[in-house]
């Protein structure tokens, strides 16, 4: 029996697992475990890597096969779960708890990603709380104080320059937009 994890890009939400491990499914692999960014694949047969590539990419994910790739995947899988999966606010500091989760400095982390991505992580990471922030916005669920709260902004006037500098809108006038911009989160 051969066995093989499987780590992909773009997985990020539990939509994703289900999906990918549906179409690996499909392909007749046993399917040992799915989490964001990896799965745990089984077959009698031998594993062909082309045929799973294909069906990932025809659904958006991305096998991933170098190291530095994997790490950045990784970092980014990191972040996500931070800001969109964790249901307890924690002042948490992103650099220390990257770095220490992954178990690399943060010096090489940064670095690799600015180098990889075109852009640092710290705008990554405000990137994404601000996606958030609108993703809250439209549920119009908690008021302003409370998402900067949630999301571990020193104050809502901090939470409100970031916005702006990044939409280009306060959150209230966001609020009003008939349609409100998103984007994806594994597009940011």
């Amino acid at each position: 029996m051969e066995i093989k994890k499987l780590n992909i890009k773009n997985m990020v939400c539990n939509r994703c697992i289900k999906v990918v491990g549906e179409e690996l499914e499909k392909l007749g692999l046993k399917v040992e475990n799915v989490i964001l960014g990896e799965a745990i694949v089984s077959s009698e047969k031998n594993i062909d890597l082309y045929k799973i590539k294909e069906v990932l990419e025809q659904n958006g994910f991305e096998l991933i096969d170098d190291k530095q790739a994997k790490l950045i995947e990784n970092i980014k899988l990191e972040v996500i779960n931070l800001i969109y999966n964790s249901y307890e606010t924690k002042k948490i500091n992103f650099s220390t708890y990257i770095s220490e989760k992954l178990g690399v400095s943060y010096q090489y982390i940064s670095s690799l990603f600015s180098s990889m991505e075109g852009t640092t992580l710290e705008k990554y990471i405000i990137n994404q709380k601000i996606e958030k922030v609108k993703e809250l916005l439209v549920y119009d669920e908690l008021n302003l104080s409370e998402i900067s709260y949630k999301l571990d902004y020193s104050s809502v006037q901090h939470l409100s320059n970031q916005f702006k500098k990044v939409t280009g809108f306060t959150p209230s006038e966001f609020k009003k937009l008939k349609t409100k911009p998103r984007i994806p989160i594994d597009k940011v």
